[in-house]
Parts: structure tokens; C-alpha cells; sequence
């Protein structure tokens, strides 16, 4: 004769834990809300911050390339590379963060373009960028 219907022995032995979890959550936020300790309880002078002015943005020096290859620093003809990149060097002895944008004419062969990059590279310049339009109709 059997003591426990096979129904009964199965309910028996599954344990369910959904009012525990629910419990355990409802303790956990009672234990962080009375735990929270309170922020202005003591009355300070906090220091104020003092207001710094930006720096101003730093100017660009363009260097041009006309088709013909005669080259301009800042709107100023420069005789060879060499003298560039003296000029060059001597201008990052004064800004060491030195910002170089190369205009090149739209008819400037590719070749001198990559020569005032090798200068600017002989140079250490740090910032080299080349300026272009959009194309039309976009």
C-alpha cells in the first residue's frame, strides 16, 4: 500500500521561491534607503571656481602653391624649400604646436604639392593639412 500518491510526493519536492526573491528585494530596498547617508547634514563654504578665458584659437599659416610652382608662406614669397624650411623651423621655435595649411592651385602638379609635405615633414611640423573646395552641385 503506498503512503503518497505520486502527485503528492511531486508537489512536495519543488520549492517555490518567488515570495522569497520578493521578500529579499523589498529588504534590500528598505537597507539602501536607510543606509543612504544625508548629503548637507553640515554647513560648509565651498570654495568658488574662478572663470578662465579660452585660449584663442591658434592662427594658420597656409603655405600656397601657384601652378607655376612659385610658393607663398602666409601670403609672402619664399625663394626655394630651403628657405621654407627655415622659416618653417623658425616658426615652430615660437609655436611648437605649429599649424600648416597647404593651398595648392587647382592646376599645381601633384609633385610639388608632395615637395612642401616633404618640407613640412623636414621641418617636424606637427599639424599639416590641405585645404580644398567642395565640389559643385553637392
Amino acid at each position: 500500500m503506498k503512503k503518497c500518491s505520486k502527485s503528492a510526493h511531486h508537489s512536495l519536492t519543488e520549492l517555490n521561491i518567488t515570495p522569497l526573491l520578493d521578500l529579499a528585494f523589498v529588504l534590500l530596498v528598505i537597507f539602501i534607503i536607510t543606509t543612504i547617508p544625508p548629503v548637507n547634514d553640515l554647513d560648509l563654504k565651498l570654495p568658488s571656481a574662478a572663470k578662465r578665458l579660452k585660449d584663442p584659437p591658434r592662427k594658420a599659416n597656409y603655405i600656397t602653391v601657384q601652378a607655376d610652382g612659385r610658393l607663398y608662406l602666409n601670403k609672402q614669397a619664399v625663394a626655394t624649400a630651403e628657405d621654407l624650411v627655415q622659416t618653417l623651423v623658425n616658426l615652430r621655435m615660437d609655436d611648437p604646436d605649429l599649424n600648416i595649411i597647404v593651398r595648392g592651385d587647382s592646376q599645381t602638379k601633384y609633385k610639388q604639392i608632395r615637395a612642401v609635405l616633404d618640407v613640412c615633414q623636414r621641418a617636424n611640423v606637427p599639424k599639416v593639412d590641405l585645404a580644398t573646395e567642395p565640389a559643385n552641385g553637392r
